[in-house]
Parts: structure tokens; C-alpha cells; sequence
């Protein structure tokens, strides 16, 4: 795929400052190969990339693909003990960065001396590229479809990172099988807003602009403010979206000329049917929203009749939603007028892949992760989800979303779709916290531009106005915040947050009542009195260490 854009003068790569062809791309490319080669030693093959959204980072790329090295993004959002554990764990024999990115790594204990990290802004670098610029781009001969391309990091929102394998033979074939998805054509400009360290990126943005020539547009990082002036500064087409990112976009100042913009489409996960049509509506762009992971192909086949909230129909007879003990298939779930499941406990499963196992290359020496995805022949994604009685199938949130109150289930992810129809919620993320006398209790982290704009009793309102909010899945804690954590993709970081209960420094309310409901402000003596029935009901080994508060 990179060596079929040598001599193609269409702009391959743009930025605000710089256009490159697509031919000067592949000869960029192939000169960082040879220059990692150069510095090859015994072991893995691997090359971290510490560094923002840059052509740079395009051009590794490029040039481990046609060197035969393995790209290991790197979160730039790690700190400390955390980044320390990944980079060691992916045994990087060279690191790519910058000033900024060194800094940040300088004082760990990675196992590398200080020679094996290239910085792309150091004076002397453009002139070791130019020392390695070939006559004619080539491929190395141990490369094959086979090879290893990208260790992928996992979010990491519900539990610690692991690396995803990812041959060079998937990732053509994701392309090739994404253009035809998502309508990616030669004269596409796509503009990639998302992380290159993540697989949303790279899967669905870089690759098929790859496959068919188009042009990809750099802005260092997502910002919500310069999404509109970048678009229409590039003409961009297509762009991609994880978690967050299409609430901040909505979150912005409308204007009456915000249609006026050259986007036709755009492909992302975990939005809201409302945020979706309120993007669309603004912004005019075609969305197509879809589910995946960076381990597995996809198990959804996209239906222009689905009704909103369905990801689509399963792509074939091997995808199933089951019980996850016993692996008999769940009942079609029956819906009523708002779309709320009337019989969650029988119908929300696992979903699974009865074939996937094939498909999943694995995790990079995690055989026990490997063991937990594949069991019985079977790829278990690890998410809920469910299919009604037409035959369309849901995302239902992660496994560890799903909270059982008072003996019942329910899936935060619902709960954070009816949260974020609120005007002045930007982002949500719900989980279950420990009730202290048995199970789980729903609680909330909203996001908002002003936390003393946060009104409970219109709250209350809001809540009681939602015809699909269940009786049990009201939440009974409300943090307030003007920044939740979030991951390198922008999705909310829920074990942060879950690991934290309400022993945080954010603003506070406990639901009270039942027949009438309201918030209150949620004081020391609260929390304090709160802790003590745990004590009381020897439920005590769910809370923090003891003076833990955030």
C-alpha cells in the first residue's frame, strides 16, 4: 500500500504550515526506515512513537511498514510509574519523540540509554534523514502479511492497558474493507483529529487514505474550537471521533453558519443518537457510528433502516449475544415506545464472536488476557449489548457497566445516553459504586462549563421528564465537574473515577428520598456517616484506604 503512492503527486499529507505529495510521503517514509534499521540491534523490532499528531509520526509509520519494525504508539497522556510500566512492557528498542515527549520520559527507568531515543526536533535530525534518503523505496525482505505492524495499547477506562497485535495482512485488509464501509474515496480529505496512537485513527482514517490515495490533514491535537476554522481551512470530507469529542464539538458556541462547511462524513463510537442528530443538524455531515475494538474485526453490518441507538445488524450467523456463565443465547429484547429494554435480565448479554477466535492476533505476552478473550473456541468482546425482535443489535455499555441495584440489572451506558440529553451536560460517565449493605448503587460524574450552574432541583426535573430513565437507575451519587479524567482518546476514564467514590474535592449531591425525590449536597458528615454503615454492615472492604480523598 505505501510503495503503490511512489510517484503519486496527489497531496498526501497537509498540514497549516506544509503540504507533502503522496510520493514525497512514501520517499520521507522509507527514509526514516532505513534510518531505524541503521540503529536496529538484537530483540524486537519495536519503536515507540512519543508524540502528537505530526507528519512525523505519518512517516514511521510508513517507514516500519516498508522496514519490517512494529510502531508502538505512546500515550502522551501517561505519567510516571504508568508510562514507565507500558514502554518497558513492549520492549521498544528505540523511542521517536521530541523535546516535549523527552521530558517526559527523561527520569524513567526504561532499560534504553539515552542514544536510543531519536528526537524528530533535535537540529541535527533532518540531516541523519537526509544521510539515509534512498535512491528508490523498498520493502525489506522479511516483510510479508504475517508480519507484526502495531502494538496497540487498550484504552484502559475500565482496567490497565494491554497490546493489541496487529499484522500489516489486517491492517490492509481493515482499508480495504473500511473504504467500502465508509465510502472513503481518492478525493476525500480527511481530517485526523483523533490520535494516531489509537486504532480509530489508524484503522479507520489513516489506513484507507492509504489504500486509495486521499489526503490526510494533521492538527497537532482535538480541539473543539479549531475543529470548524481546520475543516473549512483544508476543505476537509471526513473525519473520525472517540468517547467525548462529538459532545465538545456540540458543546461549542452555535452559529448560524456552521453548516457552511465541507465535511460530507463522518465515522466514531460511543455517541448518542441525540448528540448525533444535534451534530448532524449543525454541521450537516453524515454520521456512521460504529462498534469495534482494536482486538477484533467487525462484528456489525450497517443497516440505513436501523432505528437509532442499533449499531446495525450482526455481520454474520457467528455474532451472538449470551449468557455469559452458561453461553446460551439471550431472548430478543422487547422494546417500548422509547426504545428502553422492558426485559433486561433475560435479553442484555455478552456479545460474542462464536468464530472470531481466527480473527484475534492476540495480546503482546499476556497469554492470560489472550485466555480470557478466547474461551471455548469463542472471541468474547467483553461489552453487553442485546438484539430486538427485528433483529438489530445494541451496544449495551462494557461488562464492567453493568450495576445491579436492589437485585436488578442496568447498563450505565443507558443511563449516560439519558444524562447527556440534559442542555448543559457535555460529557457524563456512570458507574456502579458499593451500596453498604449489599450490591451496587448507581453514580454519576457529569461534566459542565460552570459548577455552581449545576441546579439539583432542575435536576430532579430533568430526571423525572425522562419516560426511559428506569426506577433503579436514577442515580443516588452526582459529582459535578468542569473536567472529568479521560483517556489519550477521550474516552471518560471510569476506574479513576469509580476507584475514587465521593471522596473527591468536585462538588458533591446525594439523592434522598424515594416517592419524592431530591439532591442535596453531599457534606463530610455525609460521606463520613455514609462510611460508617459500612463499617456497620461488614461491608467495610469496598471503601479507599482510609484518608484517601480527591
Amino acid at each position: 500500500m505505501v510503495l503503490d503512492r511512489r510517484g503519486d503527486q496527489h497531496p498526501g499529507v497537509r498540514t497549516r504550515e506544509r503540504d507533502w505529495t503522496w510520493d514525497e510521503t512514501v520517499r520521507e517514509s522509507a527514509a526514516r526506515g532505513a534510518l531505524a534499521a541503521s540503529r536496529r540491534v538484537d530483540g524486537p523490532f519495536h519503536i515507540g512513537v512519543l508524540l502528537e499528531n505530526t507528519p512525523e509520526f505519518l512517516f514511521w509509520l510508513g517507514g516500519a511498514a516498508l522496514s519490517g519494525a512494529v510502531i508502538v504508539g505512546i500515550n502522551p497522556t501517561r505519567r510516571g510509574a504508568e508510562l514507565e510500566a507500558e514502554i518497558r512492557y513492549v520492549d521498544c528498542q528505540l523511542i521517536v519523540t521530541d523535546i516535549v515527549g523527552m521530558a517526559k520520559i527523561r527520569d524513567l527507568d526504561l532499560g534504553l540509554s539515552e542514544d536510543r531515543c531519536i528526537l524528530v526536533d533535535a537540529p541535527s535530525y533532518l540531516d541523519e534523514v537526509r544521510a539515509h534518503w534512498p535512491d528508490e523505496p523498498v520493502i525489506a525482505p522479511a516483510v510479508g502479511e504475517s508480519a507484526l505492524f502495531l502494538l496497540l495499547f487498550t484504552s484502559g477506562t475500565t482496567g490497565m492497558s494491554k497490546a493489541v497485535r496487529c499484522s500489516q495482512g489486517r491492517l490492509a485488509r481493515l482499508a480495504y474493507a473500511n473504504s467500502v464501509k465508509y465510502g472513503h474515496v481518492r478525493d476525500d480529505v480527511d481530517y485526523c483529529c483523533m490520535p494516531l496512537f489509537h486504532g480509530n485513527a489508524l484503522m479507520a482514517l489513516w489506513a484507507p487514505a492509504l489504500a486509495n490515495g486521499a489526503t490526510i490533514c494533521l492538527p497537532r491535537k482535538f480541539s473543539a474550537s479549531g475543529f470548524l476554522p481546520d475543516v473549512r481551512f483544508f476543505g476537509a470530507t471526513f473525519f473520525t471521533y472517540v468517547g467525548k469529542a462529538l459532545s465538545y464539538l456540540i458543546a461549542t458556541p452555535e452559529r448560524t453558519d456552521d453548516i457552511d462547511n465541507t465535511l460530507v462524513r463522518g465515522f466514531g463510537t460511543e455517541a448518542s443518537p441525540e448528540d448525533k442528530a444535534e451534530f448532524v443538524r449543525r454541521f450537516g455531515a453524515e454520521l456512521f457510528e460504529g462498534y469495534g475494538s482494536s482486538e477484533g474485526a467487525g462484528s456489525v453490518r450497517a443497516d440505513p433502516a436501523a432505528p437509532p441507538g442499533a449499531l446495525g445488524r450482526p455481520a454474520h450467523d457467528e455474532i451472538a449475544v449470551v449468557e455469559p456463565q452458561t453461553r446460551i443465547e439471550r431472548i430478543r429484547a422487547k422494546l417500548d415506545q422509547h426504545g428502553r429494554v422492558l426485559n433486561p435480565d433475560e435479553a442484555i448479554g455478552e456479545m460474542v464472536d462464536k468464530g472470531g477466535a481466527k480473527r484475534f492476533e492476540g495480546y503482546y505476552k499476556n497469554e492470560a488476557a489472550v485466555a480470557e478473550r478466547i474461551r471455548h473456541g469463542w472471541y468474547w468482546t467483553g461489552d453487553l449489548g442485546y438484539i430486538d425482535e427485528a433483529g438489530y443489535i445494541y451496544f449495551a455499555g462494557r461488562k464492567g457497566d453493568w450495576i445491579r441495584v436492589d437485585g436488578e440489572n442496568t447498563s450505565a451506558l443507558m443511563i449516560e445516553r439519558i444524562l447527556r440529553r440534559h442542555p448543559k451536560i457535555i460529557a457524563t460517565g456512570v458507574y456502579a459504586v458499593p451500596d453498604p449493605r449489599s450490591g451496587d448503587q448507581v453514580m454519576a460524574a457529569i461534566e459542565v462549563a460552570d459548577v455552581s450552574d449545576f441546579d439539583p432541583v432542575e435536576f430532579v426535573e430533568f430526571l423525572d421528564s425522562q419516560d426511559d430513565l428506569g426506577t433503579k437507575s436514577a442515580p443516588r451519587f452526582v459529582r459535578v465537574s468542569t473536567g472529568l479524567p479521560v483517556t489519550g482518546s477521550n474516552k471518560v476514564l471510569k476506574r479513576e473515577l469509580q476507584a475514587q467514590l465521593w471522596r473527591v474535592a468536585d462538588p458533591m449531591f446525594q439523592r434522598v428520598g424515594r416517592a419524592e425525590q431530591t439532591y442535596r449536597p453531599m457534606t463530610e458528615a455525609d460521606v463520613q456517616a455514609l462510611e460508617q454503615e459500612f463499617h456497620t454492615y461488614g461491608r467495610a472492604r469496598f471503601l479507599p484506604e482510609p484518608g484517601s480523598r480527591r
